[in-house]
């Protein structure tokens, strides 16, 4: 546990390593975890609102996308009264949590990820029954989340104090980095670990307090975060608050607040832009303008050419596409391969996707669980019947009784045009475009001609190629010869451009800034 001494000379950040679940002894840890997270689903957990615990009449449940018919937990139903009473809070514990030294709150979050290193089995096996992840993709999802806290911690020392300025004679002037006020995060399902709580670490590492309001659909890993920071990391009540309820009640009430001075968001092009719009509204007695840290969906693409090696390629694609089930914002969804590859490269993608195993993702061999909920099992399901009518089946496209579960096989669909609405709309589930380009110009402008702009990668050997596609390939996030998925945080700040929200680059040094404002101080000598 890091003191304050300690924190001026904190070891440098290094990504928390994944678990390798070959190794028995870890594979035993996580069967354990599984039982006993088991032994635990099905209880009501209550709003955290300041110091108090608050109960409603009604609630929302979470559910076992592979077991539809289990309740991994409930949880009391907020309203907009809810969303004023933890905006109050808030708003009372920021004039407090904004004077506390940084070192106090670099403390907090140190702690809370020594916490959750120490608690990784437990908090990915929640995510393997509330939002289906195998073991490998919950693994990764607390790792990040671990990444973000140590990562943050060390943003903040970087940034404490006085900055840089460029000095005169007669005066001494400074510039130094204070929080905003109370924020509102808003969090999806598909990372509800990493996600819900990086954006809330970043926010109170910089003296920030917030309102968390965790997606309907995966509510409890934020919770236990909470519990995390209030009963073991030392964070004092009301500068986190958790609400659950309907985004469309809660979220709304958090954004159009006058209380609210920034909203951070992850989730669908659509309630991204419904907050960017809301935000910009004044309302009365506010008075600032509210700053949005946005991070919305992409439609992203793997370009292979004839230079590339055929095998690697085909391994991202698969990787990208189908792992959690296509659910990322950052997977492939379309495969641009140029007209001489574009067989092979079919054929190799194919026979590898055939492979992937589906099912119950508390298993270990299970590659692929099941889609979040019933919503998404049938908008995915017409998507697939839209692709049918646009291209060729090549794997999948049957799906089963959502009732036993989620489940929507990897679907590949070829020959499509780069119109398509499966080419051009965001699906979030595991159904690939493949897509036949004439020569390499062709595919980077096949790549893009959507209205996003998040990830992207380029399969080959030709230096002249990845030179251009550095320049041209429009995203945020551009790989070379690996997949398009799995940004590290330090390694590979994540954001996108276009409809795929506000570039705001999470896990990158430019991040934290975004939660503060700049004040120059200057004084006559």
């Amino acid at each position: 546990m890091a003191t304050v001494v300690e924190i001026d000379r904190l070891p440098a950040f290094r990504n928390e390593p994944l678990t390798d679940f070959r190794d028995p002894d870890n594979a035993r840890a996580m069967e354990a975890s599984l039982e006993r997270v088991r032994a635990e689903l099905g209880r009501s957990h209550s709003l955290l609102i300041g110091a108090r615990e608050i109960d409603t009449d009604t609630h929302i449940n979470s559910v076992n996308p592979a077991r539809p018919s289990e309740v991994v937990a409930r949880f009391a139903r907020a309203d907009a009264e809810h969303a004023r009473l933890a905006l109050e809070e808030a708003t009372a514990a920021f004039d407090v949590w904004r004077r506390r030294p940084w070192q106090d709150r670099v403390e907090v979050v140190l702690r809370a990820a020594e916490v959750m290193r120490e608690r990784k089995f437990d908090l990915a096996a929640l995510m393997v029954y509330e939002v289906s992840k195998s073991w490998a993709e919950a693994d990764a999802d607390i790792a990040e989340l671990i990444d973000f806290a140590e990562y943050y911690a060390r943003e903040a020392v970087r940034l404490a104090g006085p900055q840089r300025v460029q000095h005169i004679e007669g005066e001494e002037p400074e510039m130094r980095y204070i929080p905003l006020g109370v924020g509102t995060i808003i969090s999806p399902w598909n990372f509800p670990a990493a996600l819900a709580g990086g954006m809330t670490l970043a926010a109170i590492v910089t003296g920030n307090t917030v309102v968390l309001k965790p997606a309907e659909s995966a509510p409890t890993i934020a919770y236990k975060f909470v519990r995390i920071l209030l009963d073991d990391a030392g964070m004092p009540p009301g500068v986190v608050n958790l609400v659950t309820g309907p985004g469309r009640v809660v979220g709304e009430a958090l954004v159009d607040s006058p209380r609210t001075r920034f909203v951070a968001f992850t989730g669908s092009k659509e309630v991204g832009l419904r907050i960017f719009e809301r935000a910009s509204k004044t309302q009365p007695g506010q008075i600032w303008l509210k700053r949005t840290i946005l991070e919305m969906g992409g439609k992203d693409a793997i370009l292979v050419d004839e230079t590339a090696d055929l095998d690697a390629a085909a391994e991202g694609i698969v990787a990208s596409a189908f792992g959690f089930q296509g659910q990322k914002c950052s997977a492939c969804s379309r495969a641009i391969v140029v007209d001489d590859v574009y067989d092979r490269v079919l054929e190799k993608v194919v026979e590898r996707t055939k492979k992937l195993s589906l099912g119950d993702p508390s298993k270990p061999e299970t590659h692929m669980g099941a889609v979040i909920d019933e919503s998404a099992f049938r908008k995915i399901s017409e998507y697939i019947n839209v692709g049918s009518k646009e291209g060729r089946v090549v794997a999948g496209g049957k799906t089963g009784d959502p009732a036993q579960g989620y489940f929507i096989p990897p679907t590949i669909i070829a020959d499509v045009a780069p119109t398509a609405r499966v080419a051009q709309e965001e699906i979030f589930g595991p159904v690939l475009a493949f897509i036949r380009a004439r020569d390499f110009d062709d595919a980077l402008e096949i790549a893009n001609s959507t209205e996003f702009g998040l990830t992207g990668s380029l399969y080959s050997k030709d230096e002249q190629r990845l030179e251009r596609a550095g320049e041209d390939f429009h995203v945020g996030n551009l790989y070379f010869n690996r997949k398009s998925t799995g940004a590290m945080v330090g390694v590979h700040p994540f954001g996108g451009f276009n409809m795929s929200g506000t570039d705001s680059k999470a896990g990158g040094p430019d991040y934290l800034l975004l939660f503060t404002q700049a004040k120059t101080i200057s004084r006559k000598v």
